[in-house]
């Protein structure tokens, strides 16, 4: 695969300087010579759903970390190993995820990236940490995924946004714009009662409380009544949670209504269930972003170049895309800083102490991760979207110039 300049130059000197530096940890005297094992691969689990409703932003997961796996064994691989990733199609659905994950564990990965659904990620993460397989989640953000073990003990990383920071964000946004009757539709899933308790916090803290609130099923194809009902209790602005074709039927209700008052939420307001399920009704939206696919750097200008010749155009959900190359990185920055036996508490240890600089293409990792942090991102690398001509595109000129500068956390 022909790699971008940017990527040619940052794999040259971070990978050799990593093999450099293994290699002189491990140097021994030299031992008769012997015929050639078989070279075997560093398997990595990956778990999306790659198939059903989900696989919109399931499929940017594997297509991220693959370019990132193909980068790295064009490099070399690991000590001239590669790296072979180990897929599983979680479809979505909980129980499906939950029994993927014993048969990748059984299977004997030594770490995994994955999890889109907040539901599936909660009913599996046991599994990894059970088994002492460290687990970077590159795309649920549902508050509960990182929160079931405690910290020091954790083997479950994140490098997505947690809707614990991405709904305080956008509460300030609303703030900021004079926005402070909010109504708060959620679905009944995992995700929308955790964003719900996230949104309700956010604004407590504030001395504010949504003005309404309305819970639904998926499935739901009108929810006219429940918008009647916000409007009729004062709202000025519509905060949405849930993941599917759901915040397209909040739009559309909306503008059967002729009721013009914006729909706001998280990330999921970039999907195309959204985007391209609303149509007119979704111009406008705003939501919590980490990466918008505009090529505001030579980092974020190279992945998408790469990534659009792979895939003939851009990822369908960017952030997804490029939060997985990412974590696919910071496994194998870890995977170089084992000094021990490559094993999952050894990696477990080394991203939490990860002795290099990580430069990615969603924000710079230093120090992502600590024995009590699990969590990479933090607010200051989060911007607001807004769906402008169909696409995603910076809300406000002050954050696509900041966006020049990649962040590091907080």
């Amino acid at each position: 695969m022909a790699l971008s300049r940017w990527s040619r130059h940052a794999l040259a000197i971070t990978l050799a300087s990593l093999l450099t530096q293994h290699a002189a940890a491990q140097t021994a005297p030299a031992a008769p010579v012997t015929p050639t094992p078989a070279v075997l691969p560093v398997r990595i689990g990956l778990i999306a759903p790659l198939s059903g409703p989900s696989s919109d932003f399931g499929l940017p997961v594997l297509h991220g970390a693959r370019m990132a796996v193909d980068e790295i064994n064009a490099a070399g691989g690991y000590l001239g190993r590669p790296i072979e990733l180990v897929v599983h199609d979680d479809k979505g659905v909980p129980d499906t995820g939950l029994a993927a994950s014993q048969a990748m564990v059984a299977s004997g990965v030594l770490a995994a990236i994955g999890f889109c659904n907040t539901g599936v990620a909660v009913k599996s993460v046991g599994v990894f940490q059970q088994a002492q397989v460290p687990l970077i989640v590159p795309c649920s953000a549902g508050a509960p995924v990182t929160r079931q073990f405690p910290p020091p003990g954790s083997y479950i990383f994140r490098n997505a946004p947690s809707d614990s920071i991405q709904a305080p964000f956008v509460v300030n946004d609303l703030i900021r714009r004079g926005w402070t009757r909010v109504a708060i539709f959620a679905d009944k899933t995992p995700y929308g009662e955790s964003g719900l308790r996230d949104v309700e916090a956010a604004m407590a803290s504030h001395q504010l409380k949504p003005v309404h609130v309305e819970r639904f099923d998926l499935g739901v194809k009108d929810l006219t009544a429940g918008l009647q009902r916000a409007r009729q209790a004062g709202a000025n602005v519509i905060f949405s949670y849930t993941v599917g074709p759901e915040n397209a039927a909040i739009a559309l209700s909306r503008e059967a209504l002729k009721w013009d008052v914006p729909q706001v939420g998280g990330w999921p307001l970039s999907f195309p269930f959204f985007i391209a399920g609303g149509g007119s009704a979704a111009e406008g939206a705003l939501m919590a972003q980490s990466f918008i696919a505009e090529p505001s750097n030579e980092r974020r200008a190279a992945f998408l170049a790469s990534y659009a010749r792979r895939h003939q155009g851009p990822p369908a959900v960017p952030m997804a895309a490029a939060q997985s190359y990412d974590a696919m990185y910071l496994l194998t920055y870890a995977i170089f800083a084992v000094r021990s036996k490559l094993d999952g508490p050894a990696i477990k240890q080394a991203l939490e102490n990860l002795p290099r600089t990580y430069y990615g293409v969603v924000a710079t990792y230093d120090r992502p991760f600590t024995p009590e942090d699990k969590e990479a991102m933090t607010s200051n690398m989060l911007v607001m979207g807004q769906v402008k001509k169909g696409k995603v595109t910076f809300a406000y000129p002050e954050d696509a110039r900041r966006n020049l500068f990649i962040q590091r956390k907080r």
